[in-house]
């Protein structure tokens, strides 16, 4: 296993299937595998493909999630989602990891996904005993030249359809990319996305308000309800404590 994991979302209910997959595209050491509308769908492709994570609606027809999750001789970790509290017990006696009650909200997919990954370090203690060495250059093309940034001197990051920009101390890059594949580079715990266009960098941050966060220099970033319970989980790891 290796970051990002995989995830495999499995409900038979379209509107669950798109939100789950906004609330795993949120967070960074997640990535959608495939998102199936039924258990049969869904078993054909765990028993050809690794997925180290499974998203798993309990009622279902033709195959229930637990009938699945029971027919698999060795399963991912999984998170269940149900609309029903009632089969909690069957969930603990097949050691799920979490279990969430619809309407779920982002606030406790995250901590469904902390509790994930968790499990999943857990499960490699001589690799999580090492650190992986964090990076502290990044290099981005600029037209026909790679351009070396610091990562201790980048204070965000911004996205403008197909290309980023990206706002050090001294200096503004533009790159031809995507928001989201730059913000697989970055190390973990030093930057958070705070709109589906911006990302911050913990170090720039001077300030946050309600709906804006304020980094080194002055300039005011917006804040979008989106992304807030995330940001606040975030900076409440790192004893920030915002009003």
């Amino acid at each position: 296993m290796s970051l990002p994991y995989t995830c495999l979302i499995v409900d038979d209910e379209p509107l669950a299937r798109d939100l789950l997959r906004d609330y795993v595209a949120k967070v960074p050491f997640l990535r959608l595998y495939a998102a199936c509308a039924s258990s049969l769908e869904a078993l054909d492709l765990l028993r050809q493909h690794p997925i180290d994570v499974l998203l798993l609606d309990v009622q279902m027809p033709e195959l229930t999630g637990l009938a699945l999750l029971r027919a698999l001789p060795r399963p991912p970790l999984v998170v269940l989602t149900t609309a029903h509290s009632s089969y909690a017990l069957a969930g603990y006696e097949l050691d799920v990891v979490d279990y969430l009650l619809k309407p779920i909200t982002l606030d406790r997919f995250l901590r469904a996904a902390d509790k994930v990954r968790e499990r999943l370090r857990a499960a490699l203690p001589a690799l999580a005993a090492v650190p992986a060495p964090v990076p502290e250059f990044l290099f981005v093309k600029d037209g026909p030249r790679l351009v070396n940034i610091r990562l201790a001197d980048l204070l965000y990051i911004e996205g403008l359809r197909d290309y980023v920009a990206l706002h050090t101390r001294q200096q503004r890059t533009v790159s031809l990319q995507r928001l989201k594949t730059l913000a697989a580079q970055l190390p973990a715990g030093q930057f958070v996305r705070i709109h589906q266009s911006y990302i911050v960098a913990l170090a720039g941050i001077e300030a946050v308000f309600k709906d804006r966060v304020q980094v080194v220099g002055g300039r005011l970033l917006p804040l979008s309800d989106t992304y807030r319970p995330l940001f606040r989980a975030f900076i409440e790891r790192h004893h920030l404590g915002p009003e």
